[in-house]
This record gives C-alpha cells, structure tokens and sequence, in this order.
C-alpha cells in the first residue's frame, strides 16, 4: 500500500482541532486533519453514483459536512481553514462495507499445514477491526452476524462518543439458527438497539418467517446466510437480502430436504443452474426487491491471487503471517474458478435486471481476509467480474447507503452529506487497484491518519 508523507499535502500551517472537540485525546492523536475547514484542492472526485470522474475539484469541509463542490482553483490557507493540495490523487465516498465482521475465525495452535485443535471458534477484535476498517476507508460496516451483540453495541456507543476510533457500525443481532424461538429472540435485541438480523445455515422456515415478521414490525431488516431455506422460499417469506451472492442457493441441489441443509450447501446448484431458473430467480428478488451481498473475496482470493499490501500482513498476528505462505501454496478446490465465474455472472446479470448489489468481504481472518483490506479486494474483484471501476464503486458506497436507508447521508460525494470520504493516491475509475492507496480518510469531517492508525494495530489482528 502506497502512502506519502501527509506534510506534502498541507498548503497550510498547523491543523486545528477545534472541530474534533468531541473525540477524546486518545482519537484525537489519530487525526492528521481537524480543522473546522478544511479545502481539498485539485483533487479528482468519484462520487458513488456511477458517474464519469470529474477531474480538478475543490471539495470543502465544514461543519463534518460537505459545504461546496467547485470547480479546481488555488486557494490561499487562513485562519481555521486548511487547503490540502490534491494534485494526483482522486476521493471516492468512505466505503460501506455491508458483510464485515468485528471477529476473527480462531484455531487453536494453528500449524503451518493449515491443521490445528478443533473446534474452532470467534474472537471479538474489538481493537485491532475497527482501527482496520477505518484506516483503509471504511467509514460504515453492518457487522452481518454478532458473536458478542452485547460488545458490539458498547463500541458503537463508543465510537459514536468519541473515545473509540471506528466506522459507523449499523450492529446486527446474533446469529438465528435453529432457534426455538426467533421471534423472541428479535424482539430482544432489537430492544437493545441492534438495527438488523441475520438468519444462519439452519434455520428453519417457520422460524425464518417469524424472525421477519417481527423485524418488519419494527422496521428492521433481516438477511440470510442460508442452506436449509432455499432462495427461493426465503424470497416468499419476506427477506430482505440473501448473503453470500448466489453461492447458498440449495433450490436444486439432488438432496435437498425441506428445512434441512444440503450437503453441497448450494455449491451444487450454482454449478448447475441454467439460464432459465437463473432468470427467474433474478426476476423474483428483482420484484421482490431483495438485495443481494457480494462476497466475492472468500473463493476469489484462493482463484485470483495477489501478492498483498505489506500493511495487511504487518497487522497479522504472528501466527497468522507465519503460516500465509502455506495458505499461500495451497491449490484451489477443482471447481473453484467454476464456480466463482458462475458467481460473477449472476451478480452482472440481477444488477442489469435492475437488482441492488451490496458488497463486503467476511473478513475473519483466513488468508488475506481481513477487515478494511478485505473490502479492497472485493472492489477489485467486481471489476474482475465485469462492472466497471466507477460502477464497483458505486456497489461498495452508494449501494450500501441505499440498503441501510442512510443514502441522504453517506454513500456519494454530494454538498449537504456527511463529510465522510477517503482520499487515495492515483485514479481507481483508471486502475482500480488505486484504491488501495488510501493517504487520507475523513469521517464526519475529522481527517485520520492511516499509518497511525495501522502502526497501533501492527501484529494484533487474530489475537486471542
């Protein structure tokens, strides 16, 4: 990951603070920009929508909000006000990444071959992801899953006081699966302040159907992680989003059984499904208006591998990076590039259909998938899929803020919106991997600095 020193950038004296009087000192010391104004100068701005790029704008902050777009122009430094010089570099709006996790994937006394103590199980990163997330450009994540609701809701407290350096979390409740009782369950966390639900492998479907009867009464969402209820009845039961893509499809899988997961647990039928059934599932979410969520990184990084950023396995656990060259060896399932490639069409052919596509990575700590670096890679691998640069973008941001119903706040580069927003070095609507390159990342108009935010979290991430 390319960064330059943040001093080249400043056309002004030292930053104030007076507009970051709500974090704490121990957030504070992160910023690298907290002025009440801030102007960012000759810079190329991507919005979200879609759109083309336009080159040479000066974009100004006040107030955490976007104040003006204008056309490029010089602008002299003043009292409160600090000019960033943007030449070269391109802002895109603060990632929204709608499938991240606040834990890691542990197993016991992992060895190199990949084998360890079963069984495995979650461990909150309540300090190293959020640190990850937001140095990288992700200024919201839904958590798609909670192993600890009770933890998460305590650091969104937090963040949102200001003690804590994060993204904006939107909290989902615990995991539904194979509950007696989902609708107890819902009205519980929902209680506690939890905004969404998401139903697991085994749910059952008149569980399913409960679950979202009581979320919709409170107008919460549920999504799905599903194997035992096909997409199919999902979409007749009400849910709002299906995870994963089409990867957890079971509807034709040979073994299927009601209310029971599959054995291929769907891979089967993504394999096999013609264009016939394909069509007419897009067609039910489409009218339906079910969101789909992206997953790509999860088999995309066994089939489409990348050397990574150096950053990312500098914030592994020593046991993680002493093992990645192992995982890094290992050859992909036989059918993997099969079935990534039919994954990929599907989510090209429901967005065409006018469906809305969400992205996040799942990032729990196998192979390079980890937060804020893993929802690099999954903008980058829809455009392997075949959308565009400008239009992975958008999927990434102005999607996300969509589903959540927050688009007249975050999701696009617009005046009036929250000033969250990430600068990077280069042109991703060019060359996408430019994303990566994250100098800068403003939430709320507070500028954070990544190094400092990465060099606090250096060998932490899969602790436990």
């Amino acid at each position: 990951m390319f960064r330059v020193a943040l001093a080249a950038l400043l056309l002004s004296g030292p930053v104030s603070a007076q507009n970051a009087d709500a974090l704490a000192p121990q957030v504070r010391k992160y910023l690298a920009v907290a002025a009440p104004k801030v102007i960012l100068a000759h810079v190329e701005v991507i919005d979200g929508t879609g759109a083309p790029p336009r080159p040479d704008q000066n974009v100004t902050i006040a107030g955490g909000k976007i104040a003006a777009i204008e056309p490029g122009a010089d602008r002299p430094a003043s009292q409160g006000i600090t000019v960033l010089d943007l030449r070269g570099r391109s802002i895109i709006p603060g990632i929204v990444g709608m499938h991240d996790h606040l834990f890691y994937l542990a197993r016991p006394n992992l060895a190199a071959d990949g084998t360890f103590e079963a069984p495995f199980f979650f461990v909150e990163q309540r300090f190293s992801a959020p640190r990850l997330y937001l140095a990288n450009g992700v200024t919201t994540i839904r958590t798609t899953g909670a192993i600890e609701p009770d933890t998460d809701l305590k650091l969104q407290r937090d963040i949102d006081g200001g003690t804590v350096p994060g993204p904006h979390l939107e909290v989902t409740g615990p995991y539904l699966d194979g509950l007696d009782d989902a609708r107890k369950t819902v009205a519980y966390w929902a209680d506690r302040g939890v905004t969404s639900f998401k139903a697991y492998k085994n749910i059952k479907r008149k569980d399913l159907k409960a679950a979202i009867d009581e979320a919709h009464k409170r107008r919460l969402k549920v999504t799905g992680h599903l194997c035992s209820v096909t997409y199919p009845e999902a979409i007749e039961l009400g849910i709002d989003n299906l995870e994963h893509g089409f990867f957890v499809n079971t509807a034709l899988d040979p073994d299927k059984k009601p209310d029971v997961c599959s054995s291929s647990s769907g891979d089967f039928t993504l394999e096999h499904i013609g264009s016939a059934d394909a069509g007419r599932l897009i067609a039910a979410l489409v009218k339906r208006r079910v969101a789909i969520t992206s997953t790509l990184v999860g088999l995309g990084q066994t089939v489409l591998r990348v050397d990574p950023p150096p950053a990312l396995l500098e914030a592994m656990s020593p046991t993680l990076r002493a093992i990645y060259p192992s995982w890094r060896s290992r050859p992909p399932a036989p059918n993997a590039a099969v079935l990534l490639r039919k994954e990929m069409e599907l989510e090209r052919a429901f967005v065409a259909a006018g469906g809305l596509l969400i992205a996040g990575p799942d990032p729990v700590g196998i192979g390079t998938n980890i937060p804020g670096f893993g929802d690099h890679r999954e903008i980058e691998l829809l455009v392997e899929a075949g959308f565009t640069p400008v239009e992975a973008i958008r999927i990434a941001t102005s999607n996300g803020a969509t589903f959540l119903g927050r688009q007249d706040r975050i999701g696009t580069i617009a005046v009036g919106k929250n000033a969250d927003l990430v600068v990077v070095n280069g042109d991703p609507a060019a060359r996408i991997a430019d994303v990566e390159n994250v100098e800068l990342v403003f939430k709320d108009g507070a500028g954070y600095d990544p190094k400092k935010l990465l060099d606090s979290v250096k060998g932490r991430y899969g602790e436990y």
